[in-house]
């Protein structure tokens, strides 16, 4: 099914491994993970395949990203170590069936550096494309609000577009997060419509807040709709951090009619 639940974010209260079951109850039948690598794999296929979920993307070991740092992928000096992240994460995508992967272009730091680190993240995202590529596996990158992670180096759909535009690379496309590009762009209407087939994942949380749908001010049964009609293919995926027990967040399962995310993915 297209439709995937973030475990990640969602389902905390339980180890990573146990994650996989409680959205096999919640009814899900796909979960993504941000980063599965604190786990070893085996773990993780033995829990996937008892909870028999399919897993639609996973992203690329991003060094210090979430604890404050730059990252990995933007970082000059760093290129040896980024391949060494994209060749772990392609064992963890293969070995857990993920067919998307996405690369976080981390942060800049140092003023006046934006350039030279947005030169070296779009080399180190053309190689991982390539890699990728070879093992059946979707590469896409991501915007990300500067509120939530001030510095990051693309942070709104235009970046997105050029950079696509420079690489030019058959198997790359955008990760849109419609929590990221409501705060950034505020027009996450225009892109859904006009963009669709440039987007290679779909990612939602309210806004504000980034609970789920229900939570913030999102229209979600107008963007729901408009995801349907653009003709996009790919996953669609709960990425949102639970107002409450997260068990208890699903009610928009039953408030949009999303049927018509049962079936393949298509990229």
């Amino acid at each position: 099914m297209r439709l995937a639940c973030n475990i990640s974010l969602i389902f905390t209260e339980v180890p990573l491994q146990n994650r996989f079951f409680a959205a096999h109850l919640a009814g899900f039948k796909t979960v993504e993970i941000q980063f599965p690598y604190t786990v070893e794999l085996a773990v993780l296929q033995s829990a996937r395949e008892i909870a028999n979920v399919d897993v639609a993307l996973i992203n690329v070991p991003a060094g210090d990203l979430m604890q404050g740092g730059e990252g990995l992928a933007g970082v000059p000096g760093k290129e040896d170590e980024f391949k060494e992240a994209v060749a772990q994460c392609i064992t963890y995508a293969k070995g857990l069936g993920a067919r998307v992967v996405n690369v976080l272009a981390g942060r800049c730091l140092y003023a006046g550096q934006e350039e030279i680190y947005l030169n070296t993240f779009k080399k180190n995202l053309a190689y991982a494309a390539s890699e990728l590529e070879q093992h059946g596996i979707l590469c896409t990158f991501e915007a990300i609000n500067t509120k939530d992670m001030p510095g990051f180096l693309v942070h709104n759909t235009q970046q997105m577009l050029d950079i696509l535009a420079e690489l030019d690379h058959p198997n790359l496309q955008m990760q849109f997060d419609i929590y990221h590009m409501q705060i950034m762009d505020g027009h996450v209407d225009e892109t859904l419509q006009h963009h669709a087939h440039q987007i290679g994942h779909i990612q939602f949380a309210d806004f504000p807040g980034r609970g789920q749908p229900g939570t913030g001010n999102l229209n979600f049964k107008k963007i729901f709709e408009l995801i349907k009609q653009s003709g996009y293919s790919g996953y669609v995926a709960a990425e949102y951090k639970p107002t409450g027990k997260s068990e208890e967040s699903f009610n928009w399962l039953r408030d949009y009619d999303l049927s018509w995310l049962e079936g393949e993915p298509e990229f």
